[in-house]
């Protein structure tokens, strides 16, 4: 069996997605069965092109491993790249194979969300096909927090403590002029609102929190947010969290309402902006009152300066136990995080098949969602505290985070 591994990432970047590429480096540069450990530039596209690196030659000493660890964005470079089914272009996946069997490639990991599980396992039935004795193996991140059978995804966790942090700041902001003004704060969340709730956990005995948070999980309704906009505006300035994803009744996004060009990506995802921006318009309008606009965008996944300690552990511990797995004959799996406890929050890693998680959605709860319809519930706070416990100290250098960066 040839012996060196390749790790690639794909998909939208995390505060923590580095710490899972640092565990499958540093388990597999520890493995006597594996050489080399090469990184795909920009993912399967990258590769397809040839574009591919040592790591070692990057990640010389645990130091740089540990800014690694430190450092947002991918290190590799990510893709949106959708492979085709292998039945109607087996063309891609031979020039793939040739490609890793030129790189005498015997362990394939891919870092992502759901489109990346689903690379996997298309790339694992191919190689299944023409007897190939690679084994390949997901590790999720997201920080939608949309995979399911996991407990979280990693990359979640962090971009939670961002939305918390930073909606709590916002609240103590708004507070200082009593004026109704209005403030609507937009975070990520397609079809899923696990991040925009993580505004929930701003509450506190110094917080009131936000006053109403509205998922995707559940219709949009205008005149009802209008209604209890106009009420919070009499007594005080309100904040109100929206996921980008909210969609009206009809299916159709707030964000689509305000635009007349409309883009998607190569999974068919519409483009999501300006859900706050419409919204506050509206409340100009119809009501009269000052608005603000804030949208988290790009912010909250990649703060790394404010990781979760929990998430980092987990993110590291998913990557590592790839190796292990791979090592250990496995392949066409992915590794999940198990919750043991919350208080103090306890987790294990174990394979998974990979058809349990690729292309299957994971949403918040109904039950999670208060009956009002503009809130969670304890049991969303109850999940979601453990994940956003700990920091991670960034290493200053002039006052500002060090990172690692590839080479162009």
């Amino acid at each position: 069996m040839k012996n060196n591994v390749i790790v690639g990432q794909s998909g939208g970047p995390t505060a923590v997605i580095n710490c899972s590429l640092a565990g499958v480096f540093s388990t597999a540069v520890a493995n006597p069965k594996m050489g080399k450990v090469l990184g795909m530039r920009n993912g399967v596209q990258g590769l397809l092109e040839r574009r591919v690196i040592d790591m070692g030659e990057h990640l010389r000493r645990d130091i740089d491993v540990e800014v690694l660890k430190r450092t947002p964005s991918s290190f590799l470079g990510s893709c949106r790249y959708k492979l085709p089914n292998p039945e109607q272009n087996e063309d891609v996946f031979a020039k793939l194979f040739g490609i890793l069997d030129e790189l005498d490639v015997g362990y394939f990991f891919y870092i992502g969300g759901n489109d990346s599980m689903d690379t996997i396992m298309k790339l694992c039935a191919y190689g299944e096909k023409i007897g190939s004795n690679i084994r390949f193996i997901g590790v999720p991140k997201t920080i939608d927090n949309d995979l399911a059978v996991t407990d979280s995804s990693p990359g979640f966790g962090s971009a939670a403590k961002y939305v918390a942090t930073t909606t709590k700041e916002l609240i103590l902001d708004a507070q200082v002029y009593n004026n109704g003004a209005v403030t609507i704060v937009e975070a990520m969340g397609r079809n899923t609102g696990w991040l925009a709730a993580a505004a929930s956990l701003a509450k506190g005995t110094d917080s009131p929190g936000p006053d109403l948070i509205f998922l995707p999980e559940i219709a949009f309704n205008m005149d009802d947010f209008l209604d209890k906009v106009s009420v919070l505006a009499q007594s005080h300035s309100p904040t109100i969290v929206v996921s980008e994803g909210i969609k009206l009744a009809d299916g159709r996004y707030i964000s689509e309402l305000g635009r007349d060009n409309v883009t998607s990506d190569a999974f068919g995802h519409i483009q999501l902006t300006g859900t706050a921006a419409y919204l506050a318009a509206q409340v100009r309008s119809k009501l009269g009152a000052k608005t603000r606009a804030i949208e988290f965008s790009i912010m909250q996944r990649c703060a790394a300066h404010i990781q979760s300690a929990s998430d980092a552990a987990g993110a590291f511990a998913v990557g590592s136990h790839a190796v292990r797995a791979a090592a250990d004959g496995e392949t066409n799996r992915v590794i999940i995080i198990n919750r043991l406890n919350s208080t103090p929050y306890a987790f294990e890693t174990c394979a998974m098949e990979i058809v349990k998680m690729a292309n299957i959605e994971k949403t918040v709860p109904l039950d999670w969602i208060t009956s009002t319809k503009d809130y969670v519930t304890g049991d969303y706070i109850d999940y979601a505290k453990p994940l956003i416990q700990g920091e991670v100290a960034p290493f200053y250098v002039d006052g500002t985070p060090r990172h690692i960066r590839t080479a162009k």
